[in-house]
This record gives C-alpha cells, sequence and structure tokens, in this order.
C-alpha cells in the first residue's frame, strides 16, 4: 500500500544553508560583518570605540532588515533594488520602433515654465530650464516581452523565445467523490510529471459584457411560439439590464501559457531538467548564441511549443478539461487586457490600431449627435443652414462673387 507523501506549499522557497538563513541572507550578513571588522581594524588606534558604534550599529542593523525582513514574500534587499532601478530608468517611454525623436523646443520651453512656477529664478536664464526640462521628458523606447503574434497565434517574445496561450475549461472538484478526485489528482499529476519546459496557470478576471445576449434576448423574444415564452424572454433580459447597471459583473478565465527557448539544452541531472553548473552557464551560452538565432531555429522553437500544446490537450482531457488555443486576434486581445485591464472597452481584433486609418463607414444604427453636435448637417438641414449663413453679419465678404478676382477684390476690401 503506498504512502501519502508530504509536498511543501511553498515550492518556490529557496534552500536553508545555515539555520534559518538561506545563501542569500547569508552573503549579505558576511558581506557586511567583514566590512565592518575591516574597518574597525584600521581605524581602532585613532577612532573611538564608541564613536565606531555609533556608525556601525546603523549599518548593521540595516543590513540585518533588508537580509531578514519581507514585504509581501519578497525580500526587502530585492524590493530596495527594484526602487532604485525603476527610480533609475526613464519615467518616460513610448511605443517607437523606429526609434526616439529629440523633444521639440515647444515642449521643452511649456515644461520648463510649468515646473519653474513656485521657484525662483535661476542664474542660467530660462535657456537652461527649457534644456533641463527637455532632457527630463525626453522618452526612452518601450519594450515588451511580446514582439509580434503570427497568424497561427503564437506569441513571439524574441531572444527569450515563443510562446502560445490557450484558455482551459473548468471542472468542479468539490462536486465529485473521493474516488474520482483523486483519478482527477492523478490525471493532473501525469500532466506535471510530463513537463520539461517552464509553463504557467494564470486566473485572470475581466469585466463582463451583457450587452449583446440582452439585445438578442429582446430582439428574438417576438419570434417565440408562446406569449408566456415571449414575456418570460423579455423580463430574463430586463432582470441582466439591472443587474449590469447595479454591479460590476466579472468573469473568470483559465489561462495555459506554454514557453519554449529558441535554443534548448538537454537534461544532464536525471531528472528532466538542468544540471547546476548548465544552470549557472546558461544565461553566458544564451547571450552568445543569441545571434544565431535564425528563422529555421525559430520554426523548430515553434514546432515544439505545438507538440507540447497537444500533449497538454490530450494529458488534461480525461479530466474533462477542454484546453482550447487562442488565435491571433483572442491572443492580441488577451495582451492588451493584461497591459489594461481596467478597460471599459474590452479589446478585440477589431478594433483599429494605433497606427491605422479608420475608414469604414458607419453602421445604420450609428448615432451622430451621440458623442455632441454633428459635424455634418442632415440633408433636411442645408437649407437651413444656407438661410442662416446668407442672413448673417456682413463681413466684407461678396457672396455673390463667381470669379476668381472677385473674390481677390473682396479679400483685399477686407484687409483695408
Amino acid at each position: 500500500m503506498s504512502q501519502p507523501v508530504r509536498i511543501p506549499a511553498d515550492v518556490d522557497r529557496e534552500d536553508r544553508v545555515i539555520g534559518p538563513l538561506t545563501a542569500r541572507q547569508l552573503l549579505i550578513l558576511a558581506v557586511t560583518g567583514i566590512v565592518l571588522y575591516g574597518a574597525y581594524t584600521i581605524t581602532r588606534e585613532f577612532v573611538p570605540l564608541v564613536a565606531f558604534l555609533i556608525v556601525a550599529i546603523p549599518i548593521g542593523v540595516t543590513a540585518a532588515f533588508l537580509a531578514l525582513g519581507q514585504r509581501d514574500g519578497i525580500p526587502l534587499d530585492r524590493l530596495v533594488l527594484a526602487a532604485l532601478r525603476q527610480r533609475l530608468s526613464p519615467q518616460h517611454r513610448v511605443a517607437a520602433p523606429e526609434g526616439i525623436r529629440p523633444v521639440p523646443e515647444w515642449l521643452g520651453s511649456q515644461v520648463a515654465n510649468s515646473s519653474s512656477k513656485g521657484r525662483a529664478k535661476r542664474k542660467d536664464g530660462a535657456g537652461g530650464g527649457a534644456d533641463a526640462a527637455a532632457s527630463a521628458v525626453s522618452p526612452a523606447a518601450l519594450r515588451l516581452p511580446a514582439e509580434a503574434v503570427t497568424d497561427t497565434g503564437v506569441i513571439d517574445l524574441g531572444k527569450d523565445g515563443v510562446a502560445v496561450v490557450a484558455v482551459c475549461s473548468t471542472i468542479n472538484f468539490g462536486l465529485r467523490t473521493p474516488g474520482e478526485q483523486e483519478s482527477l489528482v492523478a490525471s493532473f499529476g501525469r500532466y506535471l510529471h510530463s513537463l520539461t519546459a517552464p509553463v504557467q496557470v494564470l486566473v485572470r478576471a475581466e469585466r463582463l459584457d451583457l450587452s449583446g445576449q440582452i439585445a438578442e434576448l429582446r430582439e428574438q423574444a417576438g419570434g417565440l411560439p408562446h406569449p408566456a415564452l415571449e414575456r418570460a424572454a423579455r423580463e430574463h433580459a430586463e432582470y441582466l439590464d439591472q443587474l449590469g447597471r447595479a454591479t460590476d459583473l466579472l468573469r473568470r478565465q483559465v489561462l495555459l501559457i506554454l514557453r519554449e527557448p529558441l535554443l534548448t539544452t538537454g537534461p544532464t541531472d536525471g531528472l528532466g531538467g538542468a544540471s547546476p553548473l548548465a544552470a549557472l552557464t546558461a544565461k553566458r551560452r544564451a547571450a552568445k548564441q543569441a545571434a544565431l538565432v535564425d528563422d529555421a531555429t525559430r520554426r523548430a522553437a515553434e514546432a515544439r511549443l505545438v507538440r507540447r500544446l497537444g500533449e497538454a490537450v490530450e494529458l488534461l482531457s480525461p479530466s474533462g478539461i477542454v484546453v482550447t488555443p487562442l488565435d491571433a486576434g483572442q491572443a492580441t486581445a488577451v495582451l492588451a487586457a493584461a497591459c489594461n485591464p481596467d478597460s471599459v472597452i474590452p479589446p478585440n481584433s477589431g478594433l483599429a490600431g494605433s497606427d491605422e486609418v479608420i475608414t469604414t463607414a458607419p453602421d445604420e444604427g450609428w448615432d451622430a449627435g451621440a458623442f455632441g453636435r454633428a459635424a455634418f448637417p442632415a440633408d433636411g438641414e442645408f437649407g437651413e443652414a444656407e438661410d442662416a449663413w446668407d442672413d448673417g453679419p456682413d463681413d466684407g465678404f461678396d457672396d455673390t462673387a463667381e470669379d476668381p478676382d472677385d473674390y481677390a477684390n473682396s479679400a483685399g476690401r477686407y484687409r483695408r
């Protein structure tokens, strides 16, 4: 009879080297202690011990606080490094794959004037302030992890490889019998044992828009065979409308993200993963081989990714989990929603891009005055518009002139 095996809940927990200290914590404390001891050895002949302790104690306490403290499961030293990196990085980023252009002079002058309000006048004058403001608002190129989405839905991550996103159906685990639950766990465990590359399971919540279902219910209610069914359909549409107005409707979506590096390294430790030596040299080797990546290597990575996706579909199907890969439009919508999760308009492939020109004519039900006064008068309003133009104030122009010379004469009289 098999015995249950305890699996730690936090699989990402760092290994403890000495007592409760990890290698990172031990390194921080050891380096701090060595530096303080070396400083004391050098300065003990001419610096009193009390004066040295006044300086050394705050340094030691700060090092211990950074090494041992945590915030939301993240060590404080990593948070401090992230804060410094964010502070030193450019604050203005724009999507400009063609390159960054310098800030216009008028924008630099405007920022300089707005930033100098309430401050004392500088000795170097307004020119130096404009240059400083221009350098302050100088943007940097925005580099996103995803560079492109192919027609098949594969996400190009550049030198980091390729990825694919699939949506997974859900099952009600609590309503299953103990035998069925064990079968589901075993089926999911078989899939986990088959993994040889990074996999991410993402559960995301997004806004739910029921306007389409409500409009469909109201439209098809009149064609139902019985008046009671029609009344029930209309009442249900009204209930959904009130529910959407009263609360923020959300829906959960389970996504399976598979990532495949461009260059693979075979397992050498017998457990399906890379050896410790290979893990240490992986970044250096990847940097050297990044220039050797060509289309054939990228196609091979996509083929491996498709094979892994097929394995996920086959291994999760016995559990009742349906894995459906996303196409190019759906994958683009997921990435756009991840960048702007609280958008009122849900992103989809039908929306025009930032660099596209909208040339499609409006639909028949488009309300031209929904966002203000209509740009052009309707057909029946042209007569009133012409009368209003004729009855306008006398501005010196000859409205009856048809010859270009007459227009020139009228303009000359107006200038005079």
